[in-house]
């Protein structure tokens, strides 16, 4: 692929933008300044810097941002920043989208991608992939509280009850709830029917794949191969 498309692909501008990247002498690979934007690269395991910032070439984008507080997960925000003011201007022109969305408040594991089938089998509840929520609650967690959560608890609107595919208790005032849906608030709405109420929380996990704790709020990270079949496989 010519380094003008490489560049196109990977969300750096329209391909005139591009273009004026490499002649600018803004492009090296392997230590050596790239001027020709019709130069041809194997995409496989490229690495690349734009204006000295290190990028590999990517087919798809898969990232896990670890989300702070007081963030929503809109391109639209209406009271608070967006997420994805959190990500380089590249990833964004590419059209990364939130797999499902967090509330403003909800911190933790947050993934987004640019692949929509990659998107729709994470967000859709037919698949029954299981997130994991840590809630600090208001009141003592009771075991009754924890017994209806498994048993199922019915929500306001809702034809069916709720069902966690597990509950337990971390410690006096904090939950861990495993969920294989994805309901409007249904972390809060749970809880709240189970009889306590949610102060903060928390996804920690999506499949088997775990919130790296080096990552820091703010912070994100591309997902490898092998962290994309915990979340899937």
């Amino acid at each position: 692929m010519n380094l003008e498309s490489i560049l196109f692909s990977q969300g750096f501008g329209s391909r005139r933008e591009c273009r004026a990247l490499v002649i600018r002498g803004a492009i090296t690979i392997g230590e050596q300044r790239c001027d020709d934007p019709n130069a041809v690269f194997e995409t496989a395991g490229l690495v690349f810097h734009v204006d000295s910032v290190r990028w590999e070439y990517r087919h798809k984008a898969y990232l896990v941002l670890h989300k702070p507080p007081g963030y929503e997960c809109s391109h639209a925000p209406q009271h608070y920043p967006s997420v994805y003011s959190l990500l380089p201007p590249a990833l964004i022109t590419r059209g990364v989208q939130c797999v499902g969305r967090l509330d403003a408040d909800t911190t933790g594991l947050l993934l987004l991608s640019d692949d929509g089938a990659f998107i729709h089998r994470l967000g859709s509840p037919k698949h029954k992939i299981p997130k994991t929520y840590v809630a600090t609650t208001r009141h003592p967690v009771q075991d009754a509280q924890l017994n209806a959560l498994r048993q199922g608890v019915q929500l306001h609107g809702e034809p069916a009850v709720s069902t966690a595919r597990s509950a337990r208790r971390r410690d006096e005032r904090t939950i861990e709830l495993v969920l294989t849906e994805g309901k409007y608030h249904q972390v809060k709405r749970m809880i709240a029917a189970a009889g306590n109420r949610v102060e903060q929380l928390h996804r920690e996990a999506i499949g088997a794949f775990v919130l790296p704790a080096s990552l820091a709020q703010g912070q994100w990270q591309w997902l490898e191969t092998e962290e994309l079949g915990m979340l899937t496989g």
